[in-house]
C-alpha cells in the first residue's frame, strides 16, 4: 500500500503527477482540509506537502495527530510555524536552491525591464508615436548597467547568482546580508548603508517576522530620485504602501515586482502606475527548476517514509 501526503495547499495537478506515481495523494486544492476529508482520514497523515508562503501553523498541525513531516515545494518555508513543527517533533523539508537559477533570471529581467522601461517603449511602438515621431518625456535615455551600482539584500544561492550575473554586466556589485562572506563584492554592515550606496535595491533575503516591511519609507527615500526596487524574494519584505507613496512622488524612480503583500494582486493603486513591471510570482516557474524542486519533494518524503532524516531539512538560522 503506497504511503499517503495531504497535499495542503493550492496546486496545479500536473505538478503533482511524478507524487502521484509513488505516493498516494489526498489533494484538498487549497481548501480546508477538515472539509474534504473525516477526522479518520486526517488522523492517519504522516507527510504534507505545501506551498512554502501557505500560513500553516501550530493550531493547523493539530489536526493531524500522527504528522511527523512538512515538505515545502521550493525553496521558501515563511509559511511554517518552525517552533510549532519543532516542539512536535516534525520535521520541515524544502527545496534549496533548487530554482535559484531561474529567480536570479526573472530578477535580471525586472531590473532591465524597469530601468529601461521595455514596456513604455513597447507601448510607444504599438501606439503609433514613435511613427509619428512624438515626444515622450518617459522616452529619455536612461542609464546602462556599466557602473551601475547594484545592491543585493541576502546572500544565499539566489543572491549569489544575481550577483554574478550583475558584475556579468559591468555593474558594481554590493550586498547586505547577516554573514559577511568571501565573496568579490563590497559589504555593507546595514541596509541602511547599502541602500544609500546603490541605485538598484535587488531584494533577495528569506522572509520572516524579522523582515516584515524591513523595506519601508526610510529605505525607499535613501535609494533616492534615480533608485529601483525589484522583488524576487516575498512581498512582505517591502511595505507596500510606502512603495506606492515613493513611486507616486517620485521618491524613486521605479521598480520590478515578482512577488506581492497579497496573492495573487488585483489591479490597485500599485498595479495602475507606469514606473513598475509586474509579474504573477513566476521566478521559480520554468521546466527545470520544477523538475529539480519536485526532485527535493520526492528525496525528502521517500526518506521521511523510510525512516531517514530529511536530506533537504529546514536548517535552524
Amino acid at each position: 500500500m503506497a504511503d499517503k501526503v495531504l497535499i495542503y495547499s493550492r496546486f496545479p495537478k500536473s505538478m503533482m503527477a511524478r507524487f502521484a506515481e509513488r505516493f498516494e495523494l489526498l489533494d484538498t486544492g487549497g481548501k480546508p482540509a477538515c472539509e474534504l476529508f473525516s477526522a479518520d482520514e486526517l488522523s492517519g497523515i504522516r507527510a504534507l506537502l505545501t506551498a512554502g508562503g501557505t500560513p500553516l501553523g501550530a493550531e493547523a498541525m493539530e489536526l493531524f495527530p500522527k504528522l511527523g513531516a512538512i515538505v515545502c515545494y521550493g525553496t521558501g518555508y515563511d509559511g511554517v510555524d518552525l517552533k510549532a513543527a519543532a516542539a512536535r517533533n516534525i520535521a520541515v523539508g524544502h527545496s534549496p536552491g533548487a530554482n535559484a537559477a531561474s529567480v536570479a533570471d526573472i530578477a535580471m529581467t525586472l531590473m532591465l525591464a524597469t530601468t529601461r522601461r521595455i514596456l513604455v517603449a513597447d507601448q510607444y511602438v504599438r501606439s503609433g508615436d514613435w511613427a509619428a515621431s512624438r515626444q515622450s518625456p518617459m522616452m529619455r535615455p536612461q542609464a546602462g548597467m556599466p557602473g551601475r551600482r547594484i545592491g543585493v539584500y541576502g546572500m544565499g544561492e539566489i543572491g549569489r547568482k544575481i550577483a554574478a550575473r550583475c558584475a556579468a554586466f559591468e555593474s558594481e556589485v554590493g550586498y547586505f546580508s547577516r554573514t559577511k562572506y568571501d565573496l568579490p563584492y563590497q559589504y555593507f554592515p546595514s541596509l541602511e548603508a547599502l541602500a544609500d550606496w546603490c541605485s538598484v535595491l535587488m531584494i533577495a533575503v528569506r522572509a520572516g517576522a524579522e523582515t516584515q516591511h524591513v523595506v519601508n519609507a526610510d529605505i525607499l527615500k535613501r535609494l533616492g530620485a534615480d533608485g529601483y526596487v525589484v522583488n524576487i524574494s516575498r512581498g512582505s519584505v517591502v511595505d507596500e504602501k510606502a512603495l506606492v507613496a515613493a513611486l507616486s512622488d517620485k521618491t524613486i524612480a521605479g521598480a520590478g515586482l515578482d512577488v506581492f503583500e497579497k496573492e495573487p494582486h488585483a489591479p490597485d493603486a500599485l498595479t495602475a502606475l507606469p514606473n513598475v513591471v509586474f509579474a504573477p510570482h513566476i521566478g521559480g516557474h520554468t521546466l527545470d527548476s520544477h523538475v529539480a524542486m519536485q526532485s527535493c519533494v520526492l528525496a525528502n518524503l521517500t526518506a521521511f517514509f523510510e525512516g531517514k532524516p530529511l536530506p533537504y531539512a529546514v536548517r535552524s538560522t
